[in-house]
């Protein structure tokens, strides 16, 4: 494992060159990966804020500081963003902006998962299937429209996170 941590972990973080070349096969991703006909903003995998958008944000905090954050080198997204905090390398309320989009992106795909009976990366656009997903999650019955506007807000603070964090 110390012989791994010199190659993972190399003393000084992640050089800019790396970094650039990151930054780039993220854009790439951005522009290749939406699937045909799925509106961005509530694809909650790759959609700006999504998923990806934070662990990616996590990912180059770990690349760049784990050398000398011993407790960035998790494999957990919420756990390294906590860690990143705690040692000063983003600020608290960037890492709540990442972590509360995160957190509901993910109970909303589960929610998905148990209503369709099949894991989906979007926020239904069936009322019906909107509506069980939002009452799964505690919304009221007639307040399935609230969820996905909440997911466009913690989304959008998030991109703007990311954006600043992950690209400067």
């Amino acid at each position: 494992m110390a012989m791994a941590d010199e190659f993972r972990y190399p003393g000084g973080g992640m050089g800019e060159p790396e970094v650039r070349e990151i930054r780039r096969i993220k854009a790439r991703m951005e522009a290749e990966r939406m699937p045909r006909g799925v509106e961005p903003a509530l694809h909650l995998k790759l959609g700006p804020g999504g998923l990806t958008d934070v662990e990616w944000v996590a990912q180059l905090l770990q690349l760049r500081g784990a050398h000398a954050v011993p407790a960035l080198r998790t494999t957990r997204t919420l756990g390294a963003l906590l860690a990143a905090r705690d040692a000063g390398l983003i600020a608290a309320a960037d890492a709540e902006a990442l972590a509360t989009a995160w957190r509901l992106a993910s109970r909303i795909r589960n929610g998905v998962m148990l209503v369709r009976g099949r894991p989906g990366d979007s926020i239904p656009s069936s009322q019906p299937e909107l509506g069980a997903v939002a009452r799964l999650l505690g919304y009221a019955p007639d307040a399935s429209q609230d969820l996905a506007e909440d997911y466009r807000r913690a989304a959008r603070r998030a991109r703007a996170v990311m954006e600043r964090l992950f690209y400067g």
